[in-house]
């Protein structure tokens, strides 16, 4: 009878790999029933719904509270509970003030003022359309215990995906073609020796006597027309290249300097839908579209201190790159030191930092531009000239902005006259000049040197 190998031992490995699996699925059960069992101790505890809480408390709170940290008003968690233990105030004060804080804190109530003053007097909105079940399942929510983290597998290396594997890898297939290559070449070396011996016992003459050549360099010098034809060619080659060479002096397409912050158009722009002009408001009413003050940025990253991401998570792509929520929400840190922003105390030091921001898009002195006749008057979109920003995790100069690429945008473009009365009456008489009904910025002189050069 053949003997078979290792037939215990593949028993002993499925029945290990399945007492793993066992494990971390009862574990991961446990860790789940856990959780809904402090939910659901929370919600008889307080009377109300964390799940209904968490949404209310998203629509109407988070926009000036956290629940772990102090920003334009203090921290919630487990806010019941500490008012009545260190303030005694109990529930029917906590819907007045919801309700209407301006109302409680003009009774005279001490601890209403006390949060009044200490908050830089920032009068909290009421929410009257709040009944108080709402209120009930926002303080449920406030007060749930944070969830437990789910229990891994200890068979899971770091950075493997948990999804199912081909089977075979890459490598391994890139390593069999590899030995297959090899042997391809061994077996033509012995082939090669194999025909070599068998011609020398027939007394087959391989090797042929070498006969003198004229060097190749000799004989290219002797030949005039050949010389000729190569130093033409080489002329105009070097003529082709020294030209392409100047033309593209001054010229930074593709240009993504590093930020001294880390800014991504991507998540600002694309993500969140963040019009381009209200940042940069300038560009609506003057030649330059401006850099925005850091005060601009402050309106949002006051409440948004940290970056969470998107809910499918990072791409792989943006882990390549080291674009993690951490690293995102250290450039938010950077934000405020150079602001001298006070996380703690939700307060301005200050102590001010310049940030030295590197420009990318810079025409020559000589050339005029003015946004405001382009996005206000005209009506052009912001990526017409710098492509699109809302994909663009680090900003960089999309078009040439040559005066070839503006001259053929002149060409191309039809000047928006509708509803524009200053335009009118130029409009119908290079209409019938033009015999056209659409008249291009060229067509109205924006091919005039004037026009762009002092």
């Amino acid at each position: 009878m053949k003997k078979v190998l290792y037939r215990h031992l593949f028993s002993k490995v499925l029945g290990l790999t399945l007492l793993l699996f066992s494990t971390s699925f009862y574990a991961q059960e446990e860790a789940a029933a856990t959780t809904d069992a402090a939910t659901e101790q929370t919600a008889e505890a307080v009377g109300g719904d964390p799940v209904k809480g968490k949404q209310l408390f998203n629509q109407n709170c988070a926009a000036c509270h956290a629940l772990d940290r102090k920003m334009t008003g203090p921290a919630l968690a487990n806010v019941e509970t500490r008012l009545a233990e260190d303030e005694g105030l109990d529930k029917e004060w906590i819907y007045a003030w919801v309700k209407n804080s301006p109302g409680v804190i003009s009774s005279g109530d001490a601890y209403a003022n006390k949060i009044y003053d200490e908050y830089n007097q920032a009068a909290m909105t009421p929410f009257p359309t709040l009944s108080n079940e709402d209120i009930d399942d926002i303080l449920a929510y406030t007060a749930a215990p944070p969830p437990a983290p789910a229990a891994t597998t200890a068979t899971a290396p770091a950075g493997e995906s948990a999804g199912p594997s081909s089977g075979i890898s890459n490598d391994m297939i890139l390593g069999a073609l590899a030995l297959v290559f090899g042997l391809l070449v061994i077996m033509l070396i012995l082939v090669n020796k194999t025909l070599r011996r068998i011609a020398e016992a027939n007394g087959v003459v391989l090797e042929k006597e070498k006969e003198k050549r004229l060097p190749i360099w000799k004989a290219f010098v002797q030949n005039q027309f050949l010389v000729l034809v190569s130093v033409v060619f080489l002329l105009l080659a070097s003529a082709y290249f020294a030209y392409g060479y100047l033309m593209q002096v001054g010229v930074d397409q593709g240009y993504a300097p590093v930020q001294p912050i880390h800014y991504s158009h991507k998540i600002h722009a694309g993500d969140n839908g963040i019009e381009c002009k209200y940042c940069h408001s300038s560009a609506r009413v003057s030649k330059h579209s401006g850099i925005p003050s850091l005060n601009v940025c402050m309106n949002c990253h006051k409440s948004i201190y940290e970056y969470t991401g998107n809910p499918e998570g990072p791409s792989a792509e943006d882990l390549a790159n080291g674009y993690t929520n951490e690293f995102y929400t250290g450039e938010i840190k950077k934000l405020y030191k150079a602001v001298g922003w006070d996380e703690e105390n939700q307060s301005y030091t200050g102590e001010t930092q310049p940030v030295e921001w590197v420009r990318i898009h810079n025409l020559p002195d000589f050339a005029y531009f003015n946004h405001s006749q382009h996005v206000s008057v005209a009506g052009v979109e912001c990526q017409t000239c710098h492509g699109p920003v809302e994909e663009m995790e680090i900003m960089y100069q999309h078009a040439p902005l040559t005066m070839g690429w503006c001259i053929n945008c002149h060409r191309e473009t039809n000047v928006k006259v509708q509803g524009n009365e200053y335009y009118e009456a130029i409009h119908e008489e290079l209409s019938k000049k033009y015999g056209v009904e659409e008249l291009t910025a060229a067509m109205m002189g924006g091919l005039e040197c004037g026009k762009c050069h002092y």
